[in-house]
């Protein structure tokens, strides 16, 4: 390293070769020999380096022979006369030193409070960064118990909806239990209104157990319909609930989500190990709501799910009231049926046991007729003997000759006799007549009391067979839906 302000060849170096710095070789300039190092955000280090350097010579060999032959070297060299004109002055020396000074000085002090406020900076925003993760710890403690608020909320709400929904379905099985149960006395009460159209005759008649019946018939119908038309309502109203629980059950799910993640960002920590950088995640925005609308989502799905609660018991209720109701109604029909038709077969069993006395009589005085026909036929009978003997006698007195032909008493008597019995003949032909018509009469009234009585017992034994399909009938229990 050379000094600045020397050569090579100054005269307390001599021309020796055993000088303790070698030769040196002609070389470039120090930008050359040292590469400069740049740290990222800072200048280049030869910045601070002095504008000014003095440049290496290169003396050749020799060259001290040449300008040197008595062997001690000039004051000055000639190839120095003109670097000599080029030196500062020592009032620029002194200058630059002062203004060297004042430089490091005023920089040393802008550095000082660089530094100061540095440290307060550091501090203050310590500070900030600390009391801003404070705040958003607790918001998102908050938030925390925000969302458990709304958990416990909706998980009551979807527990009481659940319950409704069951007890709602409980009370469709029941009305479709109810209609279910209905057929069978529906089809008893057809078949009774089918056997009964078997009578026959007279008895084919229009009584109050037809009209019972019929009333029965169109009052089970009319309770299927209505019963039917409940459950398919509950049946609405179940989709209506199933609707109200699968938003609940959405919302409990999101909440659920929110509260793991929400839960998972409160336990975050500067030493936690899943932390790292996300650039540019503060200006992404996705959110959807605010948090008047967020609680408004679920007030409203828990609204949604009481309005249907309400709906569902109301409905409850009311299928309560209509099995209730119809069951009381069907029990009053069939009871009134029932006694409609023992009153009819009470009466068709009081006419029968009339026909079958009137019957008996009537084959009494058959009996009786045909007695009296045969004893006037007998009498009759009896009657043409004295007959043909007056008429034989007044013949032969007719044979008397002249004047014996006389009107003589046994003559009166005589005609008087045939005419009595003649007279007789005819009362008596007559009254046989009139009992043969009587007999005739009497057997067709017998005819007609065994038809009547056999139709009697046709609508006897068709009713009894009703009242022995109508013994069994649900139970009040079964008509109301329980199995």
């Amino acid at each position: 390293m050379e000094f600045l302000g020397t050569t090579q060849l100054a005269s307390y170096c001599g021309t020796r070769k055993s000088c303790l710095f070698p030769d040196l070789a002609p070389t470039t300039t120090t930008k050359d020999t040292y590469q400069s190092y740049y740290l990222p955000g800072y200048r280049s280090l030869s910045s601070w380096r002095p504008s000014l350097l003095h440049r290496v010579v290169s003396v050749p060999a020799g060259a001290d022979k040449q300008f040197n032959p008595t062997g001690r070297p000039p004051t000055v060299l000639p190839a120095l006369q003109s670097s000599l004109h080029a030196r500062y002055s020592t009032r620029d020396w002194h200058l630059a030193n002062m203004a060297q000074l004042k430089g490091s000085e005023a920089s040393t002090y802008s550095a000082g409070r660089l530094n100061t406020d540095s440290r307060r900076l550091m501090q203050d925003k310590d500070q900030l960064t600390h009391h801003m993760q404070e705040d958003s710890t607790k918001n998102l403690g908050e938030r925390v118990c925000n969302i458990n608020f709304w958990r416990a909320e909706l998980s009551y709400e979807l527990d009481c909806l659940l319950k409704e929904t069951q007890a709602l379905e409980t009370a469709k099985r029941r009305l479709e239990c109810a209609v279910d149960e209905l057929q069978g006395p529906l089809k008893i009460a057809l078949e009774c209104l089918y056997h009964r159209e078997k009578r026959h005759g007279i008895d084919l008649v229009h009584d109050n157990v037809e009209k019972s019946l019929m009333k029965e018939v169109d009052v089970l119908k009319d309770c299927q319909e209505t019963l039917t038309k409940h459950a398919q309502i509950i049946n609405q109203q179940l989709g209506i609930n199933r609707d109200a629980q699968h938003a609940l059950e959405r919302d409990l799910s999101d909440k659920s989500s929110a509260h793991f993640i929400d839960e998972k960002c409160f336990n975050l920590r500067n030493t936690s190990d899943s932390i790292n950088f996300y650039h540019g995640v503060e200006k992404a925005d996705g959110t959807v709501s605010v948090p008047v609308t967020w609680a408004k989502f679920s007030d409203d799905n828990i609204r949604c799910s009481q309005h249907a609660r309400a709906n569902s018991a109301k409905m409850r209720e009311d299928a309560e009231a209509e099995l209730e109701n119809a069951s009381e109604e069907m029990w009053n029909h069939f009871v009134g049926t029932n006694l409609a038709f023992n009153s009819r077969i009470a009466e068709v069993a009081d006419a029968k046991n009339k026909l079958q006395l009137q019957l008996a009589k009537t084959l009494q005085e058959i009996f009786q007729t045909e007695d009296t026909i045969m004893l006037l036929e007998r009498s009759i009978k009896a009657k043409e003997y004295p007959l043909k003997v007056a008429q034989t006698r007044l013949e032969g007195r007719t044979k008397r000759p002249n004047i014996e032909l006389c009107r003589d008493a046994p003559q009166f008597q005589l005609v008087t006799e045939v005419f009595t019995l003649d007279n007789t003949l005819q009362t008596l032909k007559l009254r046989l007549q009139e009992a043969n018509d009587t007999l005739q009469m009497l057997v067709n009234n017998k005819s007609k009391l065994e038809e009547d009585i056999s139709v009697k017992t046709n609508s006897f034994f068709i009713d009894k067979k009703c009242m022995d399909m109508r013994k069994v009938f649900p139970s009040t229990p079964r008509l109301i839906g329980y199995t």
